[in-house]
């Protein structure tokens, strides 16, 4: 398993939602929905508080709370350009439009915003609204990665991500039906080359029925690997 650097922690707290804390006392939520997400432990809906949000894309179970949040913590919120320019419209004061292939400094973090396959479109009242793209983020501590791929199929830009990136950690979507399940997963992992993953996006509904159990079945082939089956709630590194 990758040793993370002193200080250093991740805690899930259920779907795709992920609190990234620094040495430096950087708080980073990734995809924030915690509130209204039955994953999510009741002590922990509350996240308090939140320098950074980095959203992968703007479907509800990845960007449901992030107006409350901006607006309670005054966080500044990342996302691909079309999706922060909709939540600026809501109210959210401080947002950061990039696009994939861009890279970013937040304090002691740098983020990498990467390619996903996925969609992207906002619920708006009755509306669909075009959201940009789906991505992924690679997030850097000092020279440790963090790679959280987002909602995805498996792609080929996976191998271009560990060759360029080399992420010592991955979170990867394992659910199926709206993602990839174990099987591609697996292949993603012989791609990405991260020996430390944490397999996210399942068991939140019952549609999502791949398993932490079924990635390593499905990636016994992978020399080294250690699939980290956290509980919402649980943490990595403390």
């Amino acid at each position: 398993m990758a040793q993370l650097p002193d200080g250093l922690t991740i805690t899930w707290l259920g779907h795709a939602t992920f609190l990234i804390e620094t040495p430096g006392g950087n708080r980073t939520l990734i995809d924030p929905w915690v509130m209204n997400n039955p994953s999510c432990p009741d002590d922990l809906k509350d996240p308090g508080p939140i320098n950074y949000m980095l959203v992968t894309h703007a479907h509800f179970d990845h960007i449901g709370d992030a107006v409350e949040l901006a607006s309670s913590t005054e966080a500044t919120v990342v996302a691909i350009a079309e999706t922060a320019r909709w939540l600026g419209s809501k109210g959210v004061e401080n947002t950061v439009d990039m696009n994939k292939g861009g890279t970013l400094e937040l304090d002691d973090i740098r983020a990498h915003m990467v390619h996903a396959v996925h969609s992207c479109g906002i619920t708006d009242g009755d509306q669909i609204i075009y959201g940009g793209e789906a991505a992924g983020y690679v997030i850097e501590v000092g020279g440790f990665k963090l790679y959280h791929a987002g909602d995805t199929a498996v792609h080929s830009d996976m191998a271009l991500i560990g060759k360029l990136l080399k992420p010592d950690v991955a979170m990867i979507p394992i659910g199926d039906y709206y993602t990839m399940g174990p099987s591609s997963a697996a292949e993603a992992v012989r791609m990405i080359g991260a020996k430390t993953v944490i397999p996210m996006h399942f068991g939140t509904f019952p549609v999502l029925t791949g398993t932490p159990d079924d990635l390593r079945r499905e990636a016994s082939d992978v020399e080294g690997l250690e699939v980290v089956d956290l509980e919402p709630g649980g943490i990595l590194g403390a």
